[in-house]
């Protein structure tokens, strides 16, 4: 059992050689010092240790080193470097780890809290919590005897974790059900494939997302592609005819796998990142294998949490001509970690080289005089330094120093006070209590009509606390009723049919389709580009 993975405005996210990790917020401003001579060094250390120890003989409570040290005095040393390098606590870095590997052992099901309690998002297909029946919109109310009221919902999620093969005891509250109920889970081996979605969106055009790098994310793509194309084939077509490719929302992890991405889409021998630092020599990163002649159009879609190794894939492809980019600024993220082992299981991520796309344009923003409020929340504008100007292999301007700006910009809206309330409850609360009066089955190609969305609109007239106008009904109509058959969906025929539904509802995805035309007019470009270059 996991939470959704973590949010990437919750927690800052890496991109390392050979890990994904995470790290904690703070307040300071982030300015760059250092003791610039061992005389100094040596002098500091001694400081610190007479104010830790006068620290430790007289405050008003006892000290603990794990607070002090760990939760205290290295951290903040950290912060004062950038915003990336962090320190890890062996529970911390246990948990990188696992996102880092994409399993691990449990129930397998996606928790959220909700007014106080820990809610079912969506039980992984095919994993025991599945089996079992544990359904979308259920609330976890006691695990192993343990009632769950006071507890927050990463504590639940601990305890659902476990070795494999070992019996969990899940109390459950339905709607509908006069009592709760109760189920005995086996944990087992949960996979979190990377690649959680890779279908047609229509026919010849592929959708495929990745929702971070992990281990596997490479293969992942590679199966995905070969999928696309046996289907293609069984259809009389050769192969793709486009690609939507979904970074949006993705953190970034491995920069290998990042590589092993990018490298599918590039011919072989081009360049896909580059990074060095003071005492980190410049390090080229080309194709290995290449697109083998397979090209195709792509239009690759981003946002403001797309960073680290979304950024690299992005960036590749924008320089080298081969993708259209659409969607909004990425968070622009470009800091190499490199993750140092210590003692008793924790773990030290320290910043050790910029990274670089193939053009040269520094992807990472800039964090001077910026507090982590600031560098986390805040929407990145920061897309274009007049001082960090490159050029793309068909001879576009593109600039560096602050993420990656698409080629077609589409802002998100923001929600308003009703899809506030409908997204983070509204919309599964009603679907708990329309399944609780009609059957969980719904038919294949199931649509909500406008007599499901008057359903759930009479529902909310019923629910104390929820306000709402009918002029804000009205304008939020569409965008109701896509989110409303998303849910329902996933909840009667499971999260593929769901994810599916709400992929090919997706407005910004629709764009991406209509799209198409201006990736190969790219290409296209691009190809003849390349031509009359070799030619002279």
């Amino acid at each position: 059992m996991v939470q959704r993975r973590r949010s990437f405005l919750l927690i800052p996210l890496f991109i390392l050689a050979g890990a994904v990790v995470g790290g904690r917020f703070g307040s300071h401003l982030m300015t760059a010092s250092a003791a610039s001579t061992e005389d100094d060094v040596k002098s500091s250390v001694h400081n610190f240790t007479k104010v830790y120890g006068v620290v430790e003989d007289n405050f008003a409570d006892p000290v603990s080193a794990d607070r002090g040290i760990y939760k205290g005095a290295i951290p903040g040393m950290l912060r004062t470097l950038d915003p990336h390098s962090n320190f890890f606590d062996a529970k911390e870095l246990a948990l990188m780890k696992e996102e880092q590997r994409g399993h691990y052992f449990g129930v397998g099901m996606q928790v959220s809290p909700r007014n106080g309690k820990t809610v079912v998002i969506r039980p992984f297909v095919g994993s025991p919590a599945y089996k079992a029946g544990i359904r979308p919109g259920d609330t976890i109310s006691m695990v192993d005897g343990k009632n769950t009221d006071n507890l927050t919902t990463t504590e639940v999620a601990d305890m659902l974790k476990g070795p494999r093969g070992t019996t969990v005891h899940i109390g459950i509250v339905r709607e509908g059900a006069p009592k709760p109920l109760e189920f005995d889970v086996v944990r087992d081996d949960i996979n979190r494939p990377s690649v959680d979605q890779a279908f047609f969106v229509k026919p010849g055009f592929g959708y495929l997302h990745i929702e971070l790098f992990n281990e596997t994310t490479g293969h992942e793509v590679e199966q995905a592609l070969e999928k696309f194309a046996a289907t293609d084939k069984a259809a009389g077509e050769p192969e793709l005819k486009g690609l939507i490719l979904d970074l949006r929302d993705n953190p970034g992890g491995l920069l290998n796998e990042a590589v092993s991405v990018a490298d599918k889409f590039l011919a072989k021998g081009d360049v896909i990142v580059s990074h060095h630092g003071r005492s980190s020599p410049e390090r080229v990163y080309r194709a290995q294998n290449g697109n083998h002649g397979s090209l195709y159009p792509i239009v690759v879609i981003v946002n403001r949490n797309s960073a680290s190794a979304s950024e690299i894939v992005s960036g590749a492809l924008q320089d080298h001509d081969r993708a259209w980019i659409l969607g909004d600024n990425t968070f622009g993220k470009g800091l190499v970690q490199t993750v140092y082992p210590l003692s008793e299981n924790t773990g030290l991520t320290l910043t050790t080289a910029r990274y670089y796309t193939p053009s040269g344009r520094l992807i990472q923003r800039d964090y001077a005089n910026t507090s982590f409020l600031d560098y986390y929340y805040k929407t990145n504008t920061a897309t274009r330094n007049d001082n960090d100007v490159k050029m793309t292999d068909g001879g576009r301007t593109v600039y560096g120093g602050g993420g990656i700006a698409p080629d077609e910009k589409i802002t998100p809206e923001k929600f308003d006070s009703l899809q506030a309330y409908l997204y983070a409850q509204g919309i599964l609360n009603f679907t708990r209590h329309y399944f609780a009066d009609h059957s969980i089955k719904l038919p294949a190609n199931w649509q909500p009509d406008d007599q499901t969305v008057e359903q759930l609109h009479d529902w909310m007239l019923k629910e104390p606390n929820v306000k709402f106008t009918e002029a804000e009904f009205t304008r939020d109509h569409d965008w109701i009723k896509r989110n409303l058959g998303t849910q329902m969906i996933l909840t009667a025929l499971g999260a593929t049919e769901g994810d599916k539904y709400r992929v090919e509802t997706d407005p910004i995805v629709l764009k991406a389709l209509d799209a198409m035309p201006k990736a190969q007019a790219l290409l296209d470009t691009s190809k003849k580009i390349i031509v009359q270059r070799m030619a002279h």
